[in-house]
């Protein structure tokens, strides 16, 4: 094997970094280069130390090595910036000395070890070790960024378990010609892949298993990284051991392309046992050449295979992995989608670091972003969606739409259930169709619509059946009830949703769509506007026009049901503000025209409206109706005729214009003249009788005194008299106010030299008698 390509020291872009990937690099180095075993840190109790080592330092006899240090023990400190070549200067590490005295004092320090992706020079490097020892620190060092760098080129195995620094430097200093090339030409097929990686357990795993058993299988849902773990270890290979990456299609490829006399190569299968759906011919295919495979691995080759888990559910059986112990040994078999928590986060980081979000935006996302790893299920391909502005317009800076945006990437569900077959769809269709809550009962047991939507969908009931079965466990999940029956589910709330989504999509299955909601969901998360007008956040999809009186058939019975007598009052009111709030505000004038086809007596409801108006969403049904030419006149003026009785008798002024107020329905239902016969009204016959009313209206009133109806329209009918230069009405008013409240207070009123009262609930703040640590996000300079 030649010597590098490239002549010169080579350099690395660790200031692309952010500082956790730094500070993870730097704990691989040491451990990798001098071969000790490092105790890290969490963030927020590190007490000046990135990490620790405890015992006797073993330098091993190698460039890199440190050979001077003597027992510890030693304090690491990672100092990271995001300036390329940058300088450390001494003045930066002010805040460190007063650490490292209190970490001195307390016996913890006696080796001290400052890593920097910086340049330090010869100068800066005696001044910061001067003022290590003064601290008492009896074995200070500094390792420079061109010393990481070093340590980088020099050591394979380092860059297997830390491969992104492929991504980083000219890879030419630090392979050998034929590694070089090999390695180029994988990460010109996916570069982004490349600058974003990060290395999981999972990745370490399949690193292990490759390294150790010459063959690993890596599983998990759609878009969750299994390509990408393969090409690392496609290049990481290519390095290490210099192989040369075949990509065969099929087992029968891999046989054909295997060399016995040439050890070193590495074989990558994407989608062994088919892409989007199980294909059999595959499988049987792999279950035949096995044998061969594994000759090939035990003389020195090297397989990755990548399956979908329900893909590779249906095939297994065919594989028989019994004969085959290999397959059997839990190492080699890897479930890429098993992310811990800062393994999100360190993924989120990448995606945003290499998109093209403005600093400012990233500003105001990074509040929100550790929130946004968490988001479930979490994907990657939805982290580098986050990062771009193409896939963000209009996206707003909250905690809600980013988390959203992560927890349901709808578009990409809608492209993996395009590619899914008709046996899935089907399979799908029937959970998301199914009328129980607990979900579709298994074993499967069709009635006639169940049976209809699978013939929908193009499929046979005994496809569907195996369908379910391939499906389970990651699109579907299969869970027993209290009592003992098995059902079928979808996995996520959000495989339903995209599902949900995706069918819209499809005329021919355009009916499981409504068949598949609840009554709460269909009114609660969809809406029925015409195409291209803004969609309210939280909607989940808009039904299409064809489906309007379908949709219409299903809502109008449960507003002709109001009046059950077997239904808590409660549960009848949301359900019937549901449907007004639907009509009033996610409806287009083509739906409301076939809901009036299926429900002519609408207006019966709408016209009981009750005070104040203001509050109930029947006038604005109504106004919406007017406003699409579809309310009887007969029907508007029987509605301004119950106004003008509750103006009076309630009183009411929910009528009156205001622009502090948005009283749409009333602008709407009512003309300039009608509004002025309804001014004349009161005055005719509310003024008069405003003192003896008062007391009535304290009488009856029994609410919160903070929002008082009746003091509400006292005071805006003196404001509007008032702006009509009516003074006397508007005094009327003002008076009939003060005498109004005068009668509420008095039998509220508590005697001056009475007990007081139960003293008001406080909640105790449990005081801590140490402070709390703050622990900084790994977010902390992603806007720099």
């Amino acid at each position: 094997m030649s010597d590098t390509v490239a002549p010169g020291s080579p350099r690395f872009a660790l200031h692309t970094l952010g500082w956790r990937a730094f500070q993870d690099l730097c704990a691989a180095v040491l451990r990798e280069v001098w071969g000790q075993s490092v105790q890290a840190f969490a963030d927020s109790n590190d007490g000046g130390r990135d990490g620790a080592f405890y015992g006797t330092w073993q330098p091993p006899d190698e460039l890199g090595s440190v050979r001077d240090l003597l027992p510890g023990p030693f304090v690491l400190q990672c100092k990271h910036t995001k300036k390329a070549d940058a300088t450390l200067a001494p003045s930066e590490l002010e805040d460190e000395f007063t650490k490292i005295r209190a970490l001195v004092d307390r016996g913890v320090c006696a080796t001290y070890v400052l890593l920097t992706n910086a340049r330090v020079s010869g100068q800066s490097e005696e001044e910061i070790r001067r003022r290590l020892r003064a601290c008492g620190v009896a074995h200070p060092l500094v390792l420079d960024g061109q010393w990481l760098s070093d340590m980088i080129a020099s050591h394979r195995g380092l860059r297997m378990f830390v491969p992104r620094v492929y991504g980083l430097g000219d890879l030419s200093q630090i392979l050998d010609e034929r590694a070089y090339t090999q390695a180029m030409v994988l990460m010109r097929s996916a570069p982004e892949q490349v600058s974003t990686f990060v290395v999981t357990s999972a990745y370490r795993k399949a690193a292990r298993a490759l390294r150790d058993h010459g063959f690993v299988l890596l599983l998990g849902d759609p878009a969750v990284g299994k390509s990408v773990i393969a090409l690392m270890l496609a290049i990481s290979a290519a390095d290490n051991w210099g192989c040369v990456a075949i990509k065969p299609r099929t087992s029968d490829e891999l046989v054909q392309r295997w060399n016995p006399h040439e050890k070193d190569q590495f074989f990558w299968l994407d989608d062994a046992f088919g892409a989007v759906r199980h294909e059999e011919i595959l499988t049987h295919a792999w279950a035949r050449d096995l044998p061969h495979v594994m000759s090939a691995v035990k003389n020195g080759a090297r397989v990755v295979l990548t399956s979908r888990n329900y893909i590779y559910n249906e095939a297994r059986p065919l594989l028989k992995p019994y004969a085959y112990p290999l397959l059997h040994e839990q190492q080699v078999t890897v479930d890429v989608a098993d992310l811990a928590r800062a393994e999100r986060q360190q993924i989120l980081y990448n995606h945003l670091a290499a998109g093209d979000q403005p600093a400012n935006v990233l500003s105001q996302m990074k509040p929100h972003l550790e929130a946004a790893a968490d988001a479930e299920p979490f994907r990657p391909e939805a982290a580098r969606r986050l990062g771009l502005q193409a896939f963000t317009t209009g996206l707003s800076q909250t905690r809600e739409s980013i988390t959203s945006f992560m927890a349901q990437p709808r578009q990409l569900l809608i492209d993996i259930y395009d590619q899914l077959d008709v046996d899935a769809h089907a399979a799908l269709a029937l959970v998301y169709a199914t009328a129980q809550d607990k979900g579709l009962s298994s074993p499967l047991a069709l009635d006639p619509v169940q049976r209809d939507i699978i013939e929908r969908a193009g499929a046979s009931p005994g496809a569907t059946s195996r369908a379910m079965a391939t499906l389970t466990g990651t699109f579907l999940t299969e869970a027993t009830a209290l009592d003992g029956q098995a059902y079928w589910s979808f996995h996520h709330p959000t495989l339903w949703e995209g599902f949900a989504a995706w069918l819209t999509t499809q005329s021919h299955l355009l009916p499981i769509v409504l068949t598949g909601m609840t009554d709460q969901a269909l009114l609660s998360r969809t809406d029925c506007l015409p195409d291209g007008s803004e969609q309210r956040q939280g909607t989940l999809l808009r039904i299409p026009s064809p489906l309007y009186q379908a949709t219409a058939q299903r809502i109008s019975p449960l507003l002709r049901l109001r009046r059950d007598p077997h239904m808590v009052f409660r549960d009848e009111y949301e359900r019937e503000q549901s449907i007004l709030s639907y009509l009033s505000r996610d409806s287009s004038n083509g739906f409301l025209r076939a809901y009036l086809v299926e429900d002519p007596e609408l207006h019966t409801v709408l016209l009981d409206f009750e005070a104040p108006a203001k509050d109930d969403l029947r006038p604005r049904v109504l106004a919406r109706l007017h406003r699409a030419g579809l309310l009887p006149e007969g029907v508007r003026q029987e509605a301004i005729s119950h106004m003008t009785d509750l103006a009076v008798t309630a009183p009411d002024a929910s009528w009156i214009e205001d622009n502090d107020w948005q009283k749409e329905a009333w602008h709407v239902l009512l003309t300039d003249e009608e509004r002025e016969s309804l001014f004349d009204h009161v005055r005719r016959e509310l003024v008069p009788c405003l003192e003896r009313r008062v007391d009535d209206w304290a009488y009856e009133f029994n609410g919160d005194t903070d929002n008082d109806p009746v003091d509400d329209a006292l005071f805006w009918y003196s404001q509007a008299f008032e702006r009509r230069l009516d003074n006397r009405a508007a005094g009327e008013f003002d008076r009939a106010r003060d005498i109004y409240q005068q009668v509420r207070e008095e039998p509220d009123e508590a005697p001056r030299g009475g007990a007081p009262g139960p003293a008001p609930y406080r909640r105790e703040t449990p005081q801590s008698t140490q402070p709390i640590p703050e622990q900084r996000s790994l977010f902390d300079d992603i806007d720099r």
